[in-house]
């Protein structure tokens, strides 16, 4: 029996109550990196209500798990997110991509009897900071993943929006202490070389190429006001439209650092921490998603250069496999964006299920004609190995 593509949003649409308590589950229970042990219980216990199997512990993470419908290859993956902010919750709505998953995964399941090839539900922790897809690659889950998909709650509907490669720096100054009123010649401010880092690097900006984000905070400026401080500590997310600009931007924020400390007398530690790849989108799966899409009744752009970006571990998985990682409105253009509290009340509203609702049966149709039709799967890895050529 063929599958058949015209049940798969009648069935995502007899899927809605369950997949509403499941993103109202997860967003009224908001867990950070590493700890959504709730979130992945509800949603494996969504799949496995259906009869399927599901894998814990994937790729040794606590928080990751995997599901399989149908067999042999092509072997498609629509990946799950479910990690929250600190304080702000679920703002960047993390809980519409986690259940926007398990609804394409589910739709599916109900044909896969005539799937001729494997869909894999992931489940991908971390993505706020951990890099939880880059340890699943580590591991080798995508090893035998031919095309990859997701999408991503946003302001506005995108099918190929950057985002941006990045890494993190702490930077651990260490001065010598002194009384503020009685010495203050004696000490050396490791506080005073942790400011001027900041004013250097804002005097560098001026060399930073379109798309280059610096920006941090300092998370510790001393132990009391009338101590020279000898130990102060800042942060900076470094961030640039491809891995090579990367590099130079990073080696800038060091230089700076190294300055100011040898400025003040004082020492320095540098201790980077790796982020995540620049977001290569392949457009020939893009495209097809933005086909179903506007069938569906939206009408996405393909991009907006007006609209500013992130990173995400995504990328790290675009530079692996084929995919994609659209940007899907729930909310008006303009009226709140990821990371602000009203982004976090908008993926619990009516319109941001519907708009997961119509992302899962985008997502379900896409990776329904990526295992049906050998000609488009041929077509998305000669766009992803030209692409890495060119890289």
């Amino acid at each position: 029996m063929a599958l058949d593509r015209t049940r798969i949003a009648a069935d995502l649409d007899a899927l809605s109550p369950l997949l509403r308590d499941v993103s109202t589950k997860i967003h009224a229970h908001p867990e950070l990196r590493w700890e959504e042990h709730r979130a992945v219980e509800w949603l494996t216990e969504a799949v496995a209500s259906k009869g399927i199997a599901v894998e814990r512990n994937t790729g040794d993470l606590p928080t990751s798990f995997r599901a399989r419908i149908g067999q042999g290859g092509p072997r498609i993956a629509i990946l799950a997110e479910y990690d929250a902010l600190p304080e702000i919750g679920h703002a960047c709505g993390h809980n519409l991509i986690g259940t926007g998953a398990l609804g394409a995964f589910l739709a599916l399941a109900a044909q896969r009897e005539s799937l001729p090839g494997t869909i894999e539900l992931l489940g991908t922790p971390a993505e706020e900071g951990g890099g939880g897809k880059i340890r699943l690659i580590e591991a080798g889950v995508f090893k035998e993943v031919d095309a990859a998909m997701m999408f991503h709650p946003f302001d506005r509907d995108l099918l190929a929006h950057d985002t941006l490669a990045a890494m993190w720096m702490e930077m651990v100054f260490r001065g010598k202490p002194s009384h503020a009123a009685i010495a203050p010649w004696d000490g050396q401010s490791a506080l005073t070389a942790c400011l001027q880092t900041f004013h250097l690097i804002d005097a560098q900006r001026v060399h930073f190429r379109d798309g280059v984000r610096v920006h941090g905070f300092i998370k510790d400026g001393g132990q009391a006001v009338n101590i020279i401080p000898e130990r102060a500590v800042c942060e900076f997310s470094v961030r640039a439209t491809d891995l090579v600009e990367l590099a130079r931007v990073r080696g800038i924020v060091e230089r700076c650092a190294k300055g100011a400390a040898m400025a003040c007398g004082v020492e320095v530690e540098l201790l980077p921490r790796p982020g995540y790849k620049d977001l290569v989108t392949n457009l020939t799966m893009a495209r097809r998603f933005g086909e179903h899409l506007r069938a569906l009744g939206r009408s996405p752009a393909e991009r907006d250069p007006h609209v500013g970006t992130g990173s995400t571990d995504m990328g790290d998985v675009s530079h692996a496999v084929p995919s994609i990682h659209a940007w899907i409105a729930i909310c008006g253009k303009d009226e709140a964006t990821c990371h602000q509290r009203a982004f976090a009340e908008h993926a619990k509203g009516e319109l941001g299920h519907a708009s997961m609702l119509t992302a899962a049966k985008a997502m379900a149709m896409t990776a329904a004609d990526l295992v049906s039709e050998p000609d488009l799967l041929a077509a998305a890895k000669r766009e992803f190995e030209g692409r890495r050529r060119d890289r």
